[in-house]
């Protein structure tokens, strides 16, 4: 009887590889897709980091999970209910108990170890950027300051979001770049799912003594990337969203030289829009967002689903 149950248990096991081997292959991920566990490809070395510890930690969890899961699947094969004798019972068990002390204690304290050099890692900004950016959430749209760079008429480069434009925050890649964050009404939060984590954006930070300021070393190639309001802040809230776009640094220049001028035929400086149309870098330089769109915020165009049945 012994033998046909370890026999038994030994095929059930195996059954349970193949299927999720065959579950693995059937979703035509790589390696690289299968490590990730579902988080979007970093685009920077924080986020990198970040993706790291998750993988590691979730690799942890199943390990942890396979041998929970294989003691229930030992015990109820080997150890069922043979006969009416009530069996042997005991009150400590030493050993065991040690066991299931230090062990855990030793995964909490691991985690916590590369909890806390990842987290000083992504959040360290003691390096000088070369770019800096000021964030300005408002509800329910962004604006991105860019206090080292001024037009002809002194005024700082801005980029403001409306309802029918979505604000495309242009930055160079392969520079370390700070952004300092502030909202003007509500708490709101700015989340780039590339930078794998968000950072919570508050009214008057300086005042509340919260650290509004954050920076990446880089972001690691050119593109378009969405940026969303990870805060419930409103009626719009799910409106509330973004476009980074990344230029090489020769491009990036460019757009900066024209946001500082004057557009003879608006007699204004050149817009977001305008400058990155001037430019016409072949990839990246499409004048609008091309990662989401605007949303209509006025209510009376959106009707009940059920408003057209009779």
């Amino acid at each position: 009887m012994g033998l046909k149950e370890g026999t038994r248990a030994s095929r059930l096991a195996k059954t349970a590889g193949l299927v999720g081997l065959v579950g693995i292959g059937a979703t035509g991920c790589s390696t690289d897709e299968v490590l990730r566990f579902g988080w979007p490809v970093a685009v920077t070395p924080q986020a990198e980091r970040m993706r790291e510890l998750w993988t590691w930690s979730v690799i942890a969890a199943l390990v942890v999970g396979v041998i929970v899961w294989g003691l229930i699947l030992w015990s109820v094969v080997f150890h069922r209910k043979k006969s009416e004798e009530l069996p042997r019972q005991t009150a400590y068990n030493l050993p065991l108990e040690i066991v299931l002390i230090v062990v855990p204690t030793v995964i909490v304290a691991v985690l916590f170890y590369f909890t806390a050099i990842t987290q000083n890692y992504v959040t360290d900004k003691s390096a000088k950027p070369d770019v800096n950016v000021d964030v300005i959430a408002f509800q329910w749209n962004w604006e991105f300051q860019y206090p080292d760079f001024k037009t002809d008429e002194g005024n700082v480069v801005s980029t403001v979001g409306t309802s029918g434009e979505i604000p495309v925050m242009v930055l160079p890649a392969h520079k370390r770049i700070q952004f300092k964050l502030r909202s003007t009404d509500v708490i709101h939060s700015i989340f780039v799912p590339e930078f794998h984590f968000k950072r919570d954006v508050f009214p008057m930070p300086e005042k509340n003594n919260q650290d509004n300021v954050f920076q990446i070393d880089q972001i690691d190639r050119p593109g378009a990337f969405v940026g969303r309001c990870a805060e419930l802040c409103g009626s719009y809230h799910s409106a509330m969203n973004f476009e980074v776009r990344a230029l090489e640094e020769a491009d990036f220049d460019k757009y900066m030289e024209y946001r500082k001028e004057i557009n003879e035929k608006t007699g204004k400086p050149y817009t977001t829009a305008e400058a990155l149309a001037k430019v016409g870098c072949k990839d990246w330089c499409s004048p609008l967002a091309t990662t989401t769109t605007p949303f209509n915020t006025d209510r009376t165009a959106r009707e009940a689903s059920g408003s057209g049945q009779k």
